[in-house]
Parts: C-alpha cells; structure tokens; sequence
C-alpha cells in the first residue's frame, strides 16, 4: 500500500494548488482525480473555457466597430462556431497539459479515479477499468468541487434543456436561448450567444441581474446588456420548462402573478452551483455534511475529523476559483505549523463580460443593512481619455470609505479591464488604504486606472478632477 504525508480528492485549482504547496512545503503528496484530466470544473468545463469563447465572440462583436475606427472589411464575415469550439478546447488541452507537468516538476503522484473514504486515513481508488487501488494519508483535503444546481421539476436532457456544460459545446448558435437564472455563469454565456446572433432571454427570480454584487453594478449591467439585445425578465420565478421537439417552452410567474411563456429551441439552467460529495463516502471518515451538502470545518478548514481538511466550493463561502486556491495553501501552511490567514473580505468577485465587472468589500446595500456610516465616491468611464481612445465608454468605478476613518469598505467597478483593474483595490484594502491614499497615488496617463484615483478623490473630499 503506497502511503502519503497529504493526499487530496480532486484536482481543480483548489485541490492542485495545495497539492503543489504541500509538496513546496516537504511533504509527500498525491492527489486523486476523479477524471483523466485535472483541473476540475474550472480548467475544463468552466472558467477557461468560458473565457476562450467570450474572448473569441469578443471579436467577432468588435468587427461591427471597425469602420469606426477607419477600418474596412470587405465580404462576408462568417461565424464557424465548429472552430471556435476546437479553439477553445485547444486552451483547455493545453492548460490541463500545464498542471500535469506542474504535477511531474513537484514530485505529485496523480492517482485518476474516485476516491472515497474507507476510513480516516486510507482512500479507496476505483479505476475507469474496474480495479481499485487503496492509499494511506496522515492528512487528506477534501478538495471535490461542485456541479451545477437545478430546479426539482426541471428535466436536464443534455441536448436542449442544457447546463452551463453543455453550453460550452454547442454544434450550432441557438436561434433563442432561454438562459434561467441571472447570475454570473448565465449572464456570461448569454453573452456569448447573444454576440453570435442568438436572441437570449434571461429569467432571474430576484428583482435584479447579477444579485450578490453591489446594485449600481447590476443595474449597469443591465443597461450595456439592454442595449446589446439581451432580454430580461427579473422578479420571476420559473413554473415549467418543457421540450417539445426542437423547442423547449418555460413557464413563469412575475410578481403581480401573471405568466408569461417564452418559446425558445434552447434553454440553459443556470440556477447556482451544489457542493460535490457524491461516493466521497465521508461519513466513513467521520466527517460531517451540512444540511445544504457543504463539508462542515473551522476556522482553520479542519473537519471534524482532525486529519481531515476541506476547501473550496464544497465547504462555505463563495464558489470562487481564486478563493479555493487560496484555501488550498492555507491548509497546507497550517500541516507546516505556519499560521497563515486569509479575509474572506478582500475575496474578489468579477463577472467577465464585455464591459467586465468586479468588486470587493461590503457593498452600498450591506453597509445601510449594517448601519455604517460611509461616503461614497464614482467615475464614469466616459470621462477617461482612454475610454474615448477606444471607445470603451461604459461604466464606472465606485469607491465606499468609512465616514470618519476614509477607509476603504468596498470598491465596485464595471468597464473595460475592470477584472485586472481591482486587484489594485485588494491591495489597497488589505493594506487598510483610505480613499486618500489611492486619490495620492500616481496612475499612469491615460489608462482606465485613473477611474480608481478619480473615484477616491470624489470619495475623499468630492474632489474628482474630470468630471
């Protein structure tokens, strides 16, 4: 029986980050992945591969504005949605081959399989052949991810009534996409289609689009989104999705009641994400499982098997790729005896459409609900010389500052680049910044950086400079 210091179940970027610095730290590691490629749900079938088709569907919506910028373009401009499948494939392929060599260079033995407890330190393995392999761990870190959620009586076929996964590999642009629910992972593939020449309707039962992050966002969003085409239908909750055919009908009830129906030939589930414990067998181990399914830990991820640690999706907390890799170290710096900390607080949240969208800290609606006394600050993009030089003019920066002390609570932003840009106001906040000392720092002219200088100089004593 082959035995390990740390063996963690699955390989998405929470499971192989830590993986990489338990074996960083000295520790003999594996990890076990349930499929033959690693990098779970994000490498594969979510956050790359959504991001290889917004980025080519990107381009094709930029060819409109060419013209616009003295450029022509003669004959027929052609979709082959084939190839922009197998281009996005082809990043997948080669990010995945990146963490196998990351997975050679640390020294990491990969066993592909289920791993399920036989008890708190041993893992069974059974094989896609039908043989299985048991391992020995002093420690293991339960790192299995989620899988998209649904409606009890929704009927997932794979074919028309679709999950985010499915959508990432359509054979053809839907005439009509019925996308149900307003979030992160819906709004960003509706874009996608909605680039192509699908007309996309969106059904959220809350009374806005993107509705865990700060309102001015969502209604932004919103507006671009209007404006592009995409249809919206907030506050209404989902009755029925039925396929007939080619064509699949949902029913839903607004808030006076009334019901509406929208026809379309495809409709993608996109009501949030379920932890995955699926054959873990955990209650062998002794580890607990929440009500909502999420492995129960501490404050320092434990289990309530000592030797047993959790990250990411399938414990508490926002389902967040950066926010598991971050996890996935900490567990392995604490096996060291270090003492590290991460504040959930200053975890980034960014939506990737075109405007993107991002944010970090305590929104406007949290602060009233908590009664803080703050001050606010914004910019509009349209008044950067860089948003004009590439006509990139929608959006804003918002900076929240407590009242007294001027330091920052939350910075909210949607524009171009806004998905690098907050990573300046991580640092800033983790640094406990005031509004005045980014509205002190020099940002280079012109970019879109300047909207986060000019946003805390309006925060700080209304004192934005061009607007």
């Amino acid at each position: 029986m082959s035995s390990f210091d740390v063996v963690i179940i699955g390989s998405g970027p929470g499971g192989y980050v830590s993986a990489i610095r338990c074996a960083q730290l000295g520790f003999k590691t594996a990890i076990v992945e349930k499929y033959n490629s690693l990098g779970g749900t994000c490498l594969n079938v979510g956050c790359i591969p959504s991001k290889a088709l917004l980025s080519s569907s990107h381009h094709y919506a930029e060819i409109a504005h060419f013209a616009d910028h003295g450029i022509e373009v003669s004959g027929d401009v052609k979709i082959n949605l084939e190839k922009m499948i197998a281009r996005k494939q082809a990043v997948v392929d080669q990010t995945v081959g990146g963490i196998n060599y990351l997975m050679d260079k640390n020294k990491i033995t990969v066993f592909n399989g289920l791993g399920s407890f036989v008890d708190a330190t041993h893992i069974a393995v059974a094989k896609a052949d039908g043989t299985s392999e048991t391992i020995e761990a002093k420690y293991t870190v339960i790192a299995t991810g989620s899988k998209p959620s649904s409606l009890p009586f929704i009927k997932i076929d794979k074919e028309r009534i679709i999950t985010s996964t499915e959508a990432l590999a359509l054979k053809e642009v839907p005439k009509h996409l019925v996308i149900i629910g307003g979030g992160v992972i819906g709004i960003e593939l509706g874009q996608v289609y909605l680039r192509l020449g699908a007309q996309v309707s969106v059904v959220e039962f809350m009374d806005r689009i993107i509705p865990g992050m700060d309102g001015a966002l969502s209604k932004e969003l919103t507006k671009v989104l209007k404006k592009q085409g995409m249809k919206f239908y907030v506050s209404h909750k989902v009755k029925s999705v039925e396929r007939n055919g080619d064509a699949v009908v949902v029913q839903a009830e607004n808030a006076k009641g009334e019901t509406i129906t929208l026809e379309g030939d495809y409709s993608l589930v996109s009501v949030g994400r379920r932890p995955y414990t699926d054959g873990l067998n955990a209650d062998k181990a002794g580890v607990k499982i929440s009500e909502r399914g999420q492995v129960e830990v501490n404050d320092h991820l434990q289990t309530s098997t000592p030797n047993i640690y959790a990250i990411g999706d399938v414990v508490r907390g926002a389902m967040l790729a950066h926010k598991a890799e971050e996890e996935g170290v900490m567990v392995a710096e604490i096996l060291a005896g270090q003492k590290p900390h991460i504040d959930y607080n200053l975890i980034p949240g960014v939506v990737y459409t075109w405007p993107e969208v991002a944010a970090v800290g305590q929104t406007e609606e949290q602060l009233k609900a908590a009664g803080v006394a703050y001050k606010s600050g914004s910019f509009p993009f349209k008044a950067l010389g860089r948003a004009r030089a590439s006509a990139d003019l929608d959006g804003f920066v918002k900076i929240l500052a407590d009242e007294k002390t001027d330091e920052v609570l939350g910075v909210h932003m949607i524009g171009a680049r806004t998905a690098d840009l907050i990573a300046e106001a991580v640092t800033a906040m983790e640094f406990k910044a005031s509004a005045e000392d980014i509205s002190r720092m020099s940002h280079a002219h012109p970019t879109f950086a300047e909207a986060v200088k000019e946003a805390a100089l309006a925060a700080t004593e209304n004192r934005a400079l061009h607007v």
